[in-house]
């Protein structure tokens, strides 16, 4: 029987696995390889690489009830590649395609290097794959409401029946899997793996007729927290779309999932905004720098600004790897348009530390909040900490939880700590700026830029 190579970067799972049927096919003997490539591990925190190393664990765990075992090998893949085919004499390398900048470019390399030995791409970690849909022009969606229309129009392929019991594995020398990172203030990282993202899901479709409201609510456990698991394929979104229904929750949850392939597909058309501007009107706001750079990153990154829903979930980001989703975009917007610090600053941030840090949802995402991204006009959009926090944090219990400072604070004061008759509480500081003064000066700066 022919020997091939499934090489797993994002797709770290045995079900639903089109590349696998693929390797598989014939009966072909499957040698599971994974490279740990320094220029991706570099830049990525320590929490997101601990939950790597943790999943590929999992998945070596799997490979080992089915007979097989994970290959892991550590440099770079168009040298470990195809030195793996060579040793194993295989006659394919099969990948889920990854249309990412860095990894475009690198499969082209390996592809190149593998000469005679075909890359066979099959599937990919999107239900829709990005570049598939156009405009009626033929053009790439910048929109996100005329792409979810195509994009759900367009549907996707349900889920593919890999059977991992039906493979048969083999294996070659392997690297051994280095020891998980140090974890800054004991991070809290979600549990790893195929079996553990399928429990976290269903966990969440037990709550999923309340999602449009409870996602809201950063003090609930509102939202599926599923992005980690997408992030390295642990599951594919394929295969919690087909789970869904026709409820106001199911659809409020197919459009997320929608978000996370636009912006996919917004990077594969345009790598250079992974960072740089997608729109680059907005590359001469006047931003912080020097000495006032460093402070005010300072005190954003520490979660000491002085305003409490700011504060909590840059300290939710140390203590999880996570922040809640509208937390993210009230940090984001009070790290622009309140301390005037360009995006790029908060996106690299967001990237170190996020376990789920995906570079097209991250960047995307800054973008959108800077205004240089896909919304027509969001710059006008610059979100008021404390009505922020009155509205979704209306009790405080999620201030209370990340900013012990203010638990004693009682009632919707929590939010104003520095309206209390004597002051926000020992060792929480007064607000950095004035939200006020702060907006109106974002505002005319952005006018006199457009002028």
């Amino acid at each position: 029987m022919p020997t091939t190579v499934l090489w797993l970067r994002r797709d770290l799972r045995l079900h639903d696995h089109p590349a696998l049927l693929e390797a598989a096919k014939d009966g072909a003997d499957v040698v599971a390889l994974f490279v740990l490539d320094d220029a991706l591990l570099a830049p990525s925190g320590a929490p997101r690489t601990a939950f790597l190393l943790r999943s590929l664990r999992a998945l070596d765990g799997e490979l080992s009830r089915h007979g097989g075992a994970l290959v892991v090998r550590r440099g770079r893949p168009e040298q470990v590649v195809p030195a793996v085919a060579r040793e194993v004499g295989a006659s394919a390398v099969h990948v889920s395609a990854d249309f990412g900048p860095y990894g475009r470019a690198r499969d082209v390399r390996v592809g190149e290097a593998l000469g005679d030995v075909p890359l066979v791409a099959t599937g990919s970690p999107y239900a829709v794959a990005p570049g598939r849909l156009a405009t009626r022009s033929g053009t790439p969606f910048q929109v996100f409401g005329p792409y979810y229309r195509a994009w759900a129009e367009h549907g996707w392929r349900a889920p593919a029946e890999s059977d991992p019991a039906a493979v048969s594995w083999s294996t070659a020398r392997s690297d051994d899997l280095p020891a998980d990172p140090a974890l800054a203030r004991d991070v809290r990282l979600p549990e790893a793996g195929e079996e553990a993202a399928h429990a976290a899901w269903d966990d969440f479709r037990d709550r999923l007729a309340d999602y449009p409201e409870d996602r809201e609510r950063p003090a609930v456990d509102g939202t599926s927290r599923m992005s980690a698991y997408l992030k390295y394929g642990t599951l594919h979104p394929r295969t919690l779309l087909a789970d869904l229904g026709h409820g106001r929750g199911d659809e409020t949850y197919r459009r997320e999932l929608a978000w996370r392939e636009f912006y996919a597909a917004v990077l594969h058309a345009r790598p250079e905004s992974a960072r740089d501007y997608l729109h680059p009107q907005l590359r001469g706001m006047p931003y912080a720098t020097g000495e006032l750079l460093d402070q005010r990153l300072q005190a954003w990154t520490r979660g000491m600004t002085g305003y409490p829903i700011v504060d909590a979930g840059m300290r939710q980001l140390l203590g999880e790897g996570w922040m809640h989703n509208r937390v993210r975009m009230i940090v984001a917007s009070f790290l622009v348009k309140d301390l005037h610090v360009e995006w790029t600053h908060g996106a690299r941030h967001f990237m170190h530390h996020l376990v789920d840090g995906d570079l097209a949802s991250n960047q995307h995402n800054w973008q959108w909040v800077a205004g240089c991204g896909t919304d027509a006009a969001p710059f006008f959009r610059i979100f008021n900490p404390v009505t922020q926090g009155r509205k979704f944090d209306p009790d405080g219990r999620y201030v209370r939880r990340w900013v012990p400072e203010l638990a004693g604070i009682e009632g919707k004061g929590v939010h104003e700590p520095w309206t209390l008759p004597d002051g926000p509480p020992a060792g929480y500081p007064d607000p950095i700026v004035d939200h006020a003064t702060e907006r109106a000066a974002s505002l005319r700066a952005y006018e006199a830029l457009r002028r």
